[in-house]
Formats: structure tokens, sequence, C-alpha cells
């Protein structure tokens, strides 16, 4: 999604605001990667854990997690005078994959948060980003007492097609999930860019 905004009055030129789709496994940080970022305060649709969906939901590795996001998460961050990022944080349990090509219209990329501890939990939202051809970066949470891997690392654990970004980050602190939001659009430029030149010369 890319709007132009109307600045106003007065107003140097219009501002730009794309849309990012937030994604990973359940309970890798993608509620707290957005409610870090946004500057305006996030909309969550977080629902308590119950009995009932210890049989559907993975608890393991992440016990003490007592919500799940059962539509999406929404926030907003200005990267720059002009250019400014609505965030969509999808949920991460299977049953509410069907919400995920909603989510994904018109989006300029993706973010795939990954926990090391769960790696494979990262899996369906890579397959699912790769098959529509939507640019995305791998951005591994640092979660403290899990063991560090390198990018190279989890990029061959992962499959990723050559090229495909993976950072390290600190789903809480709001720097380094701007860092992450900074590589992802730089990515998605060169690749939107790329794309355009192929169907030119073709």
């Amino acid at each position: 999604m890319a709007t132009e905004l109307s600045g106003g009055a007065g107003a140097d030129s219009a501002a730009l605001a794309l849309k990012i789709l937030v994604a990973g496994g359940f309970g890798v940080g993608k509620t707290t990667l957005v409610g870090a970022l946004s500057e305006i305060r996030p909309l969550r649709t977080e629902e308590q854990l119950s009995a009932a969906g210890q049989t559907v939901d993975d608890t393991g590795g992440v016990d003490r997690k007592a919500t799940t996001t059962v539509a999406m998460d929404f926030g907003r961050i200005t990267i720059r005078s002009g250019l400014s990022l609505y965030l969509f944080g999808t949920p991460g349990q299977d049953r509410f994959w069907f919400l995920w090509d909603e989510l994904a219209q018109g989006a300029l990329g993706a973010v795939v948060l990954a926990d090391t501890r769960r790696l494979a939990d990262s899996f369906p939202a890579v397959d699912y980003f790769e098959h529509r051809a939507i640019p995305f970066v791998v951005a591994v949470n640092c979660f403290p007492g899990a063991r560090t891997y390198g990018a190279h690392e989890v990029s061959s654990a992962l499959d990723l097609d050559r090229g495909t970004p993976v950072v390290l980050c600190d789903a809480r602190d709001r720097d380094s999930g701007k860092e992450v939001l900074v590589r992802l659009v730089e990515y998605a430029g060169r690749m939107h860019t790329a794309r355009l030149l192929n169907a030119v010369s073709s």
C-alpha cells in the first residue's frame, strides 16, 4: 500500500504511507514489536489463552504467554519526514491464517519475526511471502538466554532465497525495530525497481 497523504497548506510535498506486515510464529514477539515501534497507541486484538486452546496451540518455549492475537495488531511509525509506515501484525496460529490474504493486500513488504528456539515456526510465514513474491526480511528476536546464531546460519536453516536479508533485533527496543524497518524498505525498494526494469526490458 502506497498512499499519498495531503500535507495541508504550506506542505512542501505529499507524504507517503506504506503498508508493512509483521508476521511469524506464535509467541515470537509480533505484538511487542508493533507496540514498541508505534508512535500512536497501537490497536491490539488480544484475547486470553484458554484451556480449550491448549489442544491446538503449541506453547512450548513460551509457557508464560497468557494472551494471543486473534485478528491483527496495528500501529504507525514515521521513518523520516514524508515517509510513514502502517504496521499490521498478523496472528500467529494456523487457525487464523485465513486473515493473512486480507492483510497482505497492498503491502510493500513484510517482517518475518523469528525465534531461534522455535525456528521451524517461521517456515509458514517464509513460504507465504516467497510464494506471493512479497519482499520480506527475517528479523531474529534475540530472547534473553537464547543461543545467538549469525545471519548466515539462520538464512541457511530457513533455506531463504539468496539476498533475503536476515537481521538480529530486540523486539522491545524501538531503535532496534526501526533498523529492521529501514532494511525492509530499502530491500523492498530494490526488489520493486528490479521488477520494473525486467518488465520494461521484456
